[in-house]
């Protein structure tokens, strides 16, 4: 696939930039009270490339981000529930992603990449050890082809078709109106990564936003209120993701998720590196982060809906 920057790159690096100033803030206390259950709805593991060696192929190459330090950090959030989302570095290969659900327990779920040679029987041990849906990644490589993402999205939804999992996409609304057919259709749930790719400067009128808060009025999709700095460079309070928030909560909030994206990787092709060739993380102040959805979702009834019930029932807990 062709790797190109894009505007969301841009604004990855700004919103980096400009995030460099806030620090980490595990610091800071959260600002409102989050309920028993509360799930981060999308984190990544990188280990040690000796044990968990990365694809030839991949688009960044992260430094590591453990268990124990995404352990510290939902304690910090007061979150007692995680699902780990293979990232695009790994390629097909959920090694290190099944290695830290082991670690973690039953708190903890995963969703997986497959491939062609992936067999029934391995969809049936990730089952075991608790995957419950598989992630097709279009935004990290810059595909943004309707034609491809239509036969990635199908194949991926016929592979899974018999079972209790979903597809999580991570795409931009361009990708979304041009699919909407098929994502009406879906025999399995449909879970959009970060915002559905939705930019806050385009505000609610950006096109194919409406295909997408039609989707989830419609119950057809989730979308994590996730890394809002992938759609902003106004850190660290991103008052220009709060319609987009906003609207798909009124659209449907029994179809909305949150998530971290910890550890922010930048997977930017133009990120800065470091001695040793690895893509800094993009700094960004994860107490303030997450004290946001306290303005997406100002009431706590919405919020245990996000934070707890949907992701229960979607990950099957």
């Amino acid at each position: 696939m062709k790797c190109e920057l894009t505007r969301r790159d841009v604004l990855i690096g700004a919103a980096g930039a400009a995030a460099s100033a806030f620090g980490g803030g595990l610091g800071k206390a959260v600002s409102f009270r989050v309920p028993g259950g509360a799930c981060d709805c999308h984190t990544h593991v990188f280990g040690d490339p000796a044990h968990f060696p990365f694809t030839p192929s991949r688009t960044y190459t992260p430094g590591p981000a453990p268990v124990d330090e995404m352990r510290a950090l939902h304690r910090s959030l007061q979150v007692s529930r995680v699902v780990i989302v293979q990232p695009s570095v790994y390629g097909t290969d959920n090694a290190c992603m099944l290695d830290a659900i082991r670690q973690l327990g039953p708190r903890a779920r995963g969703i997986a990449v497959i491939g062609e040679g992936t067999s029934d029987a391995d969809l049936d041990r990730m089952h075991r050890a608790g995957i419950r849906g598989i992630r097709v990644n279009l935004e990290t490589a810059g595909q943004t082809d309707p034609a491809i993402a239509r036969q990635r999205f199908l194949a991926a939804t016929t592979r899974i078709a018999r079972r209790p999992w979903h597809v999580q996409v991570f795409t931009r609304p361009s990708v979304i109106a041009a699919l909407a057919d098929d994502l009406r259709s879906a025999p399995v749930p449909i879970v959009f990564d970060h915002f559905g790719g939705a930019q806050g400067a385009g505000g609610v009128e950006q096109p194919g936003f409406d295909v997408l808060r039609s989707l989830v009025q419609a119950g057809s999709a989730y979308v994590k209120l996730s890394a809002p700095y992938r759609g902003s460079s106004q850190g660290p309070d991103y008052p220009d993701m709060v319609p987009l928030a906003k609207a798909l909560v009124a659209a449907n909030p029994k179809r909305i998720l949150w998530g971290s994206d910890w550890p922010h990787p930048n997977t930017s092709p133009d990120a800065p590196r470091t001695p040793a060739g690895t893509a800094p993380r993009i700094n960004v102040d994860e107490v303030q982060i997450f004290n946001r959805v306290a303005d997406w979702a100002p009431d706590a009834s919405l919020r245990k809906l996000v934070l707890v019930d949907n992701p229960a029932g979607l990950y099957a807990w």
